[in-house]
């Protein structure tokens, strides 16, 4: 693992415990807006263990804010999802091919090549330190910060006083547990058995599939680099110590691969749960990722959640520590994450009971009428293009409410698609945004009707500007230009509509240009200035 050598400073403005996936996004993301992060874990290395293996568009997108380079890590896209039931055939299929928002629909990957690239982003960020081998044992808050006491594996003692401090340590984080925030209520869980083969270029699958068996559920996909995973699970009475036995994974296996070929890279019994935090936050401490959710993997969203946290919480922690805006405004984190991470936990549940049948009787019931479903045209379509899955839209939150069934959607994501800029670069629109509150105009200058006080109020909360116009518009005005190719961001809103969008890609605020300085201001105030 790559990591800065320098000694654990005394102080920071966040301290990050867990240095997996999402934390290592959230220290890269901190790091770009000049937030000065400690990021410490237990370990010194990357786990070589099966952990998450899919990532949707909108995780793609979250990579991409915190300047990942498409090719940092190899995947593999995937076309389409199958549902196959021995009793009833095939019942059902998920369209993955193409893509959102410039990004693939779903792609497999191989976690460590992942967070290999995730921790060297981070670490190009001068303002990031990284360390292993400590563990978070005691945390104290007052109005200055967090006071948090660490032990180093060779007994070390240090003492880190932070501003803020955020558990990113998975499914048995310490920092949950330091603040009475444990997991309540029943989990849902389930035994199985992940198995990860290599040495398969040329012979695996190139999609996602489920075979449905009451007997026997189990998922099957590819990764990169020649791997190839399956997931089996466990049966009444069978144990970890029988189901990771080489001669039973070679049986388990016979109908892919003949023993002969067969190269195990990885094999474990994981257990999969479903629980959720009552709250993400408590005081100066925040948790993300599976420290305050865990979602079964049958949607692959477990880590597309963590990173849907990181980007939530890395700007508003960058913008209340820099000056820009209250520190009231944390307090939407959990506003808008908890929810969303409950309706992705209910749908994994769901598929779940899709895959898992008890019985031949709830297999041929339950897998027959989705069969059936299948043909109605409607029905077909909400199963078929992901219409199922929750939208990441937000209910409540830090951005400015609306009347119903308006046209442009505050608390949702702004479209990702190809522009051209002034000097001739065709980019994916994101990258003007860049890592500010952006005002775009539809059509016209978003400066326009601005006065110069509100002007240089706006850039002092950390407000950016953006025209776009139609392809072939030329622009007229001093403000940053481009042009929509894709006609992805022009039609959101009327000619001469004014957006304001957050730095996490979130539509804040909209108006028409006539309203424009109302617009700003109401924004100001979201802020608190």
């Amino acid at each position: 693992m790559q990591q800065n050598n320098n000694e654990l400073p005394e102080a920071a403005d966040v301290l990050i415990v867990g240095n997996g996936p999402v934390g290592a996004t959230l220290a890269a993301l901190l790091g770009r807006y000049g937030v000065r992060v400690v990021v410490i874990d237990k370990a010194h290395d990357i786990l070589l263990m099966p952990r998450a293996i899919a990532l949707d568009n909108e995780a793609l997108r979250i990579l991409q804010l915190a300047g990942l380079a498409e090719d940092a890590f190899a995947k593999i896209v995937i076309p389409e999802v199958r549902m196959h039931c021995p009793l009833v055939g095939p019942f059902g299929r998920a369209n993955t091919a193409g893509s959102i928002d410039g990004h693939p629909k779903l792609v497999t990957f191989y976690q460590p090549d992942l967070e290999r690239a995730m921790r060297s982003q981070a670490l190009r960020q001068p303002s990031v330190t990284s360390q292993g081998g400590w563990t978070l044992q005691e945390l104290q808050q007052d109005d200055s910060g967090v006071h948090a006491l660490l032990h180093g594996a060779s007994g070390q003692i240090r003492r880190i006083h932070a501003r803020y401090l955020v558990g990113a340590d998975g499914a048995s984080s310490v920092v949950r547990g330091l603040i009475g925030q444990e997991f309540d209520g029943r989990s849902y869980s389930e035994d199985w058995l992940i198995v990860d083969a290599c040495e398969r270029q040329g012979q695996s699958i190139d999609h996602v599939e489920f075979i449905c068996d009451h007997r026997r559920p189990t998922p099957h996909m590819p990764a990169p680099g020649g791997r190839e995973r399956w997931e089996f699970m466990l049966r009444p009475g069978e144990t970890r110590e029988q189901m990771e036995a080489d001669e039973r994974i070679s049986q388990l296996l016979a109908p892919w691969i003949a023993p002969a070929q067969l190269q195990i890279e990885r094999k474990a019994v994981y257990r999969f749960h479903a629980r959720c935090c009552k709250r993400f936050q408590q005081g100066r401490v925040f948790l993300v990722g599976d420290a305050a959710h865990i979602t079964p993997p049958f949607v692959g969203q477990g880590l597309v959640a963590g990173l849907r946290d990181a980007a939530n919480l890395a700007w508003k922690l960058a913008w209340v520590l820099q000056g820009r805006a209250a520190p009231a405004i944390l307090a939407s984190y959990d506003q808008e994450r908890r929810p969303h991470a409950q309706e992705m936990i209910r749908l994994a549940r769901l598929m779940g009971l899709l895959i898992m049948p008890r019985n031949a009787l709830l297999a041929a019931l339950g897998h027959g009428l989705m069969r059936t479903l299948r043909l109605i045209p409607a029905a077909r379509r909400h199963f078929e293009e992901l219409e199922i899955k929750p939208k990441n839209i937000f209910k409540r939150g830090l951005f400015a409410r609306q009347a119903w069934r308006a046209r442009i959607q505050r608390g949702g994501l702004l479209p990702q698609g190809l522009v051209r800029t002034a000097d001739g670069r065709i980019i994916l629109s994101d990258e003007l945004l860049g890592e500010q509150l952006t005002l775009v105009g539809l059509g016209s200058d978003p400066r326009a009707g601005l006065s110069t006080q509100l002007q240089s109020r706006w850039q002092a909360a950390g407000g950016g500007y953006l025209q776009i116009g139609l392809q072939g518009q030329v622009s007229t005005s001093s403000s940053p230009f481009a042009e929509d190719l894709g006609q992805c961001l022009m039609p959101l809103g009327a000619p001469h509509s004014l957006l304001v969008v957050r730095p996490d890609r979130i539509i804040m605020h909209d108006a028409s240009h006539a309203h424009a300085e109302a617009l700003v201001a109401e924004c100001l105030a979201l802020l608190g200035h």
